[in-house]
């Protein structure tokens, strides 16, 4: 499908890559990881012509449509949500926009003749359906359906970012090009967009700091690292184990080389001198001159180390919530929430965005008020806490990275502090960094630094790995398994809370669920329902509609008699709705197959083709009303309620 020929891409003498040849093919995934600056946006943007490449070629099928996912959300303010997933397949957009202004303007002119070549198009794209596929998209990306209609301008940026990701899954073009896709979703979104690729027939590449959604995504993956870029086969895991194998292969071969030559040198130091092996010496010493020995080239792979002690324990009690409840205006995010921590939990906090995770531990730390109940700290305790956004520890400050650091720990020397700066990788200059100047993860990494230096007895991490690359995570979590102290954090990274916690507390709009075992033990408890998107927005409407009218779920075998005949009546009504809505599928289809029909638009005059184009459109409403009141049938009955 695309084919690379050494590639090449340098910025200056600085060569990001150079000799890489690779091709993607339809069907497969393809995981792109590497360090952080070691080119892999940049290689996205080379493959989708947004950038030149320095030498070597990329060749593609010219019909082939490249779907991007883009960041710049303002040019869509004020344009309705759905029409803003739908603009992505610009083709069908603009088709489905010009049958509507020709039927607009058909009462003084019908042109058939290009109502019949946008229908046909329409059709061979699928169209009809388009809006209905844009909807579940969105809503697989935790857009609820009530909000499709309304303004971009009305979501928050994460929630953008999420209708701009479902713009480009609902494009359908032959290969996705994704970057970070992950960053503003949550579990069950996550989980949601894994299946969706999974499915997807055409070619993606994916660059993702998720270990677990690598593993579950990806079919192959290209390793950006010794300025080339290697492809391996199989998911991350797969590719961890084939790298260090290739790595030990090469460096075992030179290694059985630098031996011949040391043995090739002995031999002609020792017997040089002797006329009768003089002629072997010789040999020998021409045998070692045609021993060349790549050098192997420097991993751009660098691993911080984080180390984190208590300075004492704290007492068995380390945060209680008692009965604690949020609302932000008419939003309640959390509902008499009790929970105990105790001393050396290793405590993770999961759920849906918007349920209130990270309102919890802003209370928890004192950042915000709970509305009723309370959360109190133990005995010696003494919180570290990593807030999502993280940045605001530096708040209006101008100092360096070093004099930062330095404030904290006061009675140490300089080279203690240069010292700790190393470990999360801060060496040389980079000590003189302005913190308004530093990235993302530069920022988190020297926030783990100062936490080291304070050595609380609880971590209350709020997000931790949002910024950090695949190999900063992996030292995250070896220093956070060394960790003594108590752990709460909130994390939508599934590998991150598989390796840590030992206690899982999920947040749902139903309530909470304090579960005492792993991730993995809780989701073999649970099973993989709660990350389905789709059940869990039926569940959410479910729950929803029964808040709303006050209904309580009642066994059909002990309902009293009235509730009884009630609930043979919906069934009844069911039947109804279900028979309509099959009758109105199949007229549909019949008026769609009437429009394809060869010379059809001949045959007919403008008035039947209007009319039925009415007729269509009318059932399509119908249809839609009707599919509502299938739901909200099969949904009370399911609930046994009537």
């Amino acid at each position: 499908m695309i084919a690379v020929t050494d590639l090449v891409k340098a910025y200056g003498s600085q060569v990001l890559f150079a000799d890489v040849s690779f091709q993607l093919n339809p069907g497969c995934r393809y995981g792109l990881v590497g360090a952080n600056g070691s080119g892999k946006s940049t290689l996205l943007r080379i493959l989708a012509a947004a950038e030149e490449q320095s030498g070597g070629s990329v060749s593609a099928p010219k019909r082939l449509r490249i779907g991007v996912l883009s960041q710049d959300h303002f040019q869509y303010e004020q344009t309705p949500i759905l029409d803003v997933v739908m603009m992505g397949h610009r083709e069908l957009w603009d088709a489905l926009g010009e049958k509507d202004r020709i039927l607009e303007a058909s009462t003084e002119h019908f042109d058939g003749e290009r109502y019949a070549e946008v229908e046909d198009l329409i059709v061979s794209l699928d169209g009809y359906s388009f809006e209905a596929r844009s909807g579940e998209i969105l809503e697989g990306l935790g857009i609820p359906s009530k909000l499709h209609n309304q303004p971009l301008s009305t979501l928050s940026g994460g929630f953008k970012l999420r209708v701009l990701l479902a713009q480009v899954l609902a494009s359908e073009p032959g290969c996705l090009l994704l970057d970070e896709p992950t960053n503003h979703l949550d579990i069950i979104s996550i989980r949601w967009l894994e299946k969706f690729l999974a499915a997807y027939g055409g070619c993606a590449v994916v660059i993702s700091h998720d270990h677990r959604f690598l593993d579950n995504v990806s079919t192959h993956i290209l390793d950006i690292d010794y300025e080339t870029v290697s492809l391996y086969t199989g998911n991350y895991s797969a590719f961890t184990v084939a790298k260090v194998e290739a790595r030990q292969r090469k460096e075992g071969e030179i290694a059985r080389q630098e031996k011949k030559i040391a043995e090739h040198k002995a031999f002609a130091d020792r017997f040089r001198a002797k006329a009768t092996k003089a002629r072997q010496a010789q040999s020998k010493l021409k045998q070692m001159d045609r021993i060349v020995i790549e050098p192997l080239p420097r991993s751009s792979r660098r691993y911080p180390v984080f180390q984190f002690r208590q300075q004492r324990p704290s007492g068995k009690k380390a945060l209680e919530f008692e009965g604690v409840s949020k609302a932000f205006g008419d939003n309640q995010v959390l509902s008499d929430v009790s929970l105990n921590v105790r001393r050396g939990d290793r405590l993770a906090v999961i759920g849906a965005n918007g349920v209130g995770k990270s309102t919890m531990l802003k209370i928890a730390v004192g950042e915000l008020a709970a509305d009723s109940g309370n959360a109190s700290w133990g005995h010696e305790v003494r919180a570290g806490y990593f807030a999502q956004d993280h940045r605001q520890a530096f708040a209006g400050s101008d100092a360096t990275v070093e004099s930062w650091l330095g404030a904290a720990c006061p009675r140490e020397t300089v080279g203690s502090v240069r010292s700790r700066l190393g470990k999360v990788l801060f060496s040389g200059d980079e000590v003189e960094k302005k913190l308004t100047s530093l990235s993302g993860g530069e920022a988190a990494r020297l926030i783990f630094a100062r936490l080291a230096v304070d050595e609380p007895n609880v971590l209350v991490l709020d997000e931790p790995t949002n910024h950090l690359d695949l190999e900063a995570i992996e030292a995250l979590v070896a220093g956070l398994r060394t960790y003594d102290g108590t752990l709460i954090f909130v994390s939508h990274d599934r590998w991150f809370v598989s390796q840590l916690a030992t206690r899982v507390f999920e947040i749902t709009e139903r309530g909470t669920n304090d579960y005492p075992g792993t991730y993995d033990e809780y989701l073999a408890s649970c099973g993989d329902d709660h990350l389905d998107t789709d059940a869990a927005m039926l569940r959410v409407r479910r729950e929803k509609r029964a808040r709303k009218s006050g209904e309580t779920k009642v066994d059909k075998t002990t309902a009293p008699l009235g509730n009884a005949k009630k609930i043979k009546q919906l069934e009844l009504r069911r039947d109804v709705v279900t028979a309509a809505v099959e009758e109105a599928e199949q007229r549909i289809e019949e008026i769609d197959a009437a429009f394809c029909r060869p010379g059809f638009f001949e045959e007919n005059d403008d008035q039947t083709i209007r009319s039925m184009q009415a007729e269509r459109d009318k059932l399509a409403t119908d249809l839609e009303q009707l599919m509502s009141e299938w739901e909200e049938l099969e949904s009370t009955l399911e609930n046994g309620s009537a």
